[in-house]
């Protein structure tokens, strides 16, 4: 080695330990290594040094660092099992490519650029590499040591701020931040399960759980709890799914990818492991605490329902609130209770009026033909516009009372995927414990009904009768009152017997009740007698509603038989009472069976006429 050569190198290293002295280590590794590369220009009289490092994506060596401006040199192809290659092309210059090994993943190649007049010999060159491709790698192996000592502390922050917050929002965007603080150069998604929550302002999509929609790394990963890495083509890059695992389960995976195509070091794999693994447990902590919050809101939601379900005897009422309730906390528009009885089905009152429509039949079908298969998951979340209205999202719940099916809740929402899977079960579990409330009040009514009711005509008792009558003195203007007498009973029973001589009565209680409205009432009086009160009816229209009835029960009875009638009416200003109104019925019946039965007496108070 030449003295002069011998010199300036014993002045570079005398520099370099002044620089490495003041070298802080938080510069990247390309910007020290620039300054060292300029210190190795000035001190070895070079025209130009530059550091290439191997990119596997290309098959060269492309410049990663240079003493001052990056030369703007194309890419170098790598050199077969050499070490030191001079390059002499005839021009004023010498081009010198020393290759070593940066790292155990790197290869790495300096190349130096210095005038014919040097004559440097090759002995002096295999020392240059040696002690260059030592201090090279000692610097990078320094500052990756100081980038994996910011990036676990980032790491620790990370941490400390996910498992601060019960939110999962807030732990997906710090995921997300804490990436684009590490791989700024990287490309990143999250791939969540759809039943996961999913923030709009984030890189996220949706983990597709079928091989053939073209995940299939993604998806080993999130059935394996293991790192996968896979190679595309087009563009060549490198792709790392991380599972985002917790204790119990995983929740998603993290998707990483290089702007390259090269092995993943061991290294990167480790951090986002150790990233994706934190994450996983963050993100399970923030679901069980979301979870539980909602446990208890549901459960707050079924004791409230059932405490204004036990404030509502009326079966109508309860159905009503139940529908309203499920409207409000499911977003749902439209709420059908069925019952099931004697093979058949029945649309409860206070059903959304859309039950009532025709149309609603497809969605009936569709969950009693699951419920008769014996499926349990009656729910949709995209139903087939083809088959169906424009109800898109669908769930049903069973009506159950000691394992016996007593009806079903159907709820439909116009939105696709409108209802959860948590929704589901909730549903489930109102309808469930509501169903106990539902059966009471049917047999409260059906109780009440007996207590009103005559037994064989199914007409009420004339004890309610008369309540009736006295609420509506007090409350209305007028009324009308039939009393109703079937002729020759008596002889009836005596040709047909007591058995035909019921059913008559049956039929004709059937005609009576089929000729008046829902708001009238129509009672057994006693016997073979019946009555019907018309509230805020006047005595010309009661006489009409009479005529009908004469007319139907002659028409219509099988033996046929006829009816006499006496009518009353009542009219506030007359200040009259029920006994009365009775009395005046009763002797307007009178003069209809004395007359000749088949008729229709009138007592209007002052006269006694036929109707």
């Amino acid at each position: 080695m030449k003295q002069e050569e011998t010199k300036r190198y014993e002045s570079f290293k005398r520099e370099f330990f002044h620089w490495f002295l003041a070298f802080s280590g938080d510069e990247p590794f390309s910007v020290a290594a620039g300054e060292l590369l300029m210190m190795l220009k000035e001190e070895l009289a070079l025209q130009q040094a530059v550091l290439y490092l191997f990119d596997p994506s290309c098959d060269a060596f492309c410049p990663e660092a240079a003493a001052g401006r990056m030369p703007a040199a194309e890419s170098i192809v790598a050199e077969e099992k050499q070490e030191i290659v001079v390059i002499d092309d005839g021009g004023p210059c010498i081009v010198v490519r020393l290759f070593f090994l940066l790292s155990e993943e790197t290869r790495a190649m300096l190349e130096l650029m210095y005038g014919k007049e040097r004559h440097i010999d090759r002995e002096w060159l295999k020392v240059l590499r040696t002690d260059l491709s030592s201090l090279f790698r000692k610097l990078s192996a320094l500052s990756q040591r100081t980038s994996e000592e910011n990036r676990y502390e980032q790491l620790h922050r990370f941490a400390a701020k996910i498992h601060s917050t019960m939110q999962i929002d807030d732990v997906l965007e710090e995921i997300i931040c804490t990436l684009q603080n590490v791989y700024p150069a990287f490309t990143y998604h999250l791939l969540l399960s759809h039943d996961n929550h999913v923030c709009g302002n984030l890189p996220i999509k949706t983990l597709a759980l079928d091989e053939s929609e073209g995940q299939p790394a993604a998806l080993r990963a999130f059935l394996t709890g293991q790192v996968q890495c896979e190679e595309t083509a087009a563009p060549p890059r490198s792709v790392l799914y991380a599972p985002i695992k917790g204790v119990q389960a995983v929740y998603g995976v993290i998707q990483i990818i290089a702007p390259y195509a090269a092995p993943f070091p061991k290294r990167e794999i480790n951090f986002i492991s150790l990233l994706a693994g934190t994450a996983g447990r963050a993100l399970e902590n923030a679901k069980l605490y979301e979870q539980s919050r909602r446990l208890v809101a549901d459960l707050q939601l079924i004791n409230d329902t059932m405490r204004q379900l036990n404030a509502r005897p009326r079966l109508c009422e309860a159905i009503e609130y139940m529908v309203s309730q499920i409207k409000e906390s499911f977003g749902a528009d439209e709420v059908g209770f069925f019952l099931f009885a004697d093979g058949k089905r029945e649309l409860l009152r206070g059903s959304t009026p859309f039950f009532y429509n025709d149309l609603s039949a497809l969605y009936v079908e569709w969950v009693e033909a699951r419920l008769l298969s014996g499926n349990d998951i009656l729910f949709a979340g995209d139903v087939r516009t083809s088959d169906f209205g424009p109800f898109r999202s669908i769930m049903a719940a069973p009506m159950m009372q000691n394992k016996e099916m007593k009806g079903v809740c159907i709820v439909l929402a116009y939105e696709t995927y409108r209802f959860t899977f948590e929704m589901f079960k909730l549903l489930q579990s109102l309808v469930q414990h509501s169903t106990l409330a539902f059966m009471n009040a049917i047999l409260r009514e059906e109780l009440e009904k007996l207590v009103v009711t005559d037994y064989l005509t199914k007409l009420y008792t004339r004890r309610y009768l008369d309540e009736a009558i006295q609420k509506s003195m007090e409350e209305d203007a007028l009324g009308s009152f039939l009393l109703i007498d079937i002729d020759n009973f008596k002889q009836i029973n005596d040709t047909y017997g007591h058995q035909t001589g019921d059913d008559v009565l049956v039929q004709v209680a059937k005609m009576i009740r089929t000729n008046i409205r829902d708001g009238d009432i129509a009672a057994r009086w006693g016997g073979e007698e019946l009555a019907v009160y018309l509230p805020k009816v006047a005595l010309l229209d009661a006489i009409a509603i009479a005529r009908r009835i004469v007319e139907k029960v002659r028409e219509h009875t099988v033996p046929s038989v006829t009816v006499s009638c006496g009518l009353s009416s009542w009219r506030r200003h007359d200040h009259d009472d029920a006994e009365q109104l009775f009395k005046r019925a009763d002797a307007a019946l009178y003069m209809a069976k004395e007359t000749g039965k088949n008729a229709i007496f009138v007592h209007d108070g002052d006269h006694l006429y036929r109707g």
